[in-house]
């Protein structure tokens, strides 16, 4: 690793460059440059790559049903609450919610300088322990949900995709429940063909502005997918298969009946106060995740 002392007269150099008045003559190497600049200064606060990136974070139930769905909008909430506590801003993508103000699947943008590097250690499925408010019986239910934590990337050489390699589909957005009445053709679905991976996007007003959004997102993905793949190629593992949302794949565990507890199964690091977590109290678990040497990122 580069010495602080090299690090910070590359970053003087480039400042040098960048003030030059033909730096943009050459579009391409201006913007390697500058991704260059973005990753020195990225280490200089003790992350490198992507590290200082704004983060895109989708939460999608699992086993569980109503209470896997309610558990995703604690998440969701649980994660707004702790990017306000840092002055991040949270910025709703898309959702698919049910009737009972539960997420089926959510996907939103979380903007604060370190917000990647921070949430990227919550990438994983987590487990909720409770009495279901769901339930007559009152009976103790298990559910599941996977955090997905994705950079969000500039469009550079290196992050772009190419037009042929995108399937893009228009739908209509709108409010809940059909009563916006002036519903417009702007919800984008992307699939990248080559992986087969899809992003669905409907927060902004325009076709234009979801599909950025969009690819967006699928940058991050790919970025992700190819980091687990270099991470298992140089501990010589095979391709695994697809986590699975269900019992025995979780990271961190809630119980909230018949004890009190919140653990994290990587760092076995834990908290009792699980209403505190709930409530967005989570740089314990994000600096013991840090702590992890290699610890792979879920895709």
């Amino acid at each position: 690793m580069q010495q602080k002392g090299a690090i910070e007269a590359r970053i003087t150099e480039i400042e040098a460059q960048m003030g030059a008045a033909d730096f943009w003559a050459d579009k391409e190497k201006a913007q390697m440059v500058l991704k260059e600049y973005q990753d020195l200064k990225a280490k200089l606060v003790g992350g490198g790559g992507y590290e200082s990136s704004d983060a895109l974070v989708t939460i999608v139930s699992g086993a569980g049903g109503d209470d896997a769905e309610d558990f995703s909008r604690i998440l969701f909430e649980m994660y707004g609450k702790y990017g306000a506590s840092k002055g991040w801003k949270t910025v709703l993508l898309s959702s698919n919610q049910n009737p009972m103000g539960g997420y089926r699947s959510i996907s939103f943008e979380v903007n604060g300088k370190g917000a990647y590097g921070a949430l990227k250690h919550e990438a994983g499925v987590h487990r909720l322990v409770r009495m279901s408010p769901f339930n007559a019986a009152g009976k103790r239910q298990t559910s599941f949900s996977l955090v997905e934590v994705l950079p969000k990337l500039p469009d550079l050489p290196e992050t772009h995709i190419p037009e042929k390699d995108l399937e893009t589909s228009i739908a209509r957005s709108g409010g809940p429940g059909g009563q916006n009445v002036n519903k417009r053709d702007t919800a984008v679905r992307m699939t990248h063909k080559p992986t087969g991976l899809t992003v669905h996007v409907t927060s902004e007003r325009s076709q234009l502005q979801n599909r950025e959004k969009a690819l967006e997102m699928l940058r991050g993905k790919l970025y992700t997918m190819q980091e687990a793949a270099q991470l298992r190629e140089s501990r010589g593992l095979s391709a695994g298969a697809s986590t699975k949302i269900e019992w025995g794949s979780q990271i961190r565990s809630y119980v909230i009946h018949p004890y009190q507890m919140v653990k994290d199964h990587r760092t076995d690091h834990e908290e009792r106060n699980v209403e505190k977590v709930l409530n967005g109290d989570i740089q314990g678990f994000i600096d013991a995740g840090k702590n992890l040497e290699g610890a792979p990122t879920a895709v």
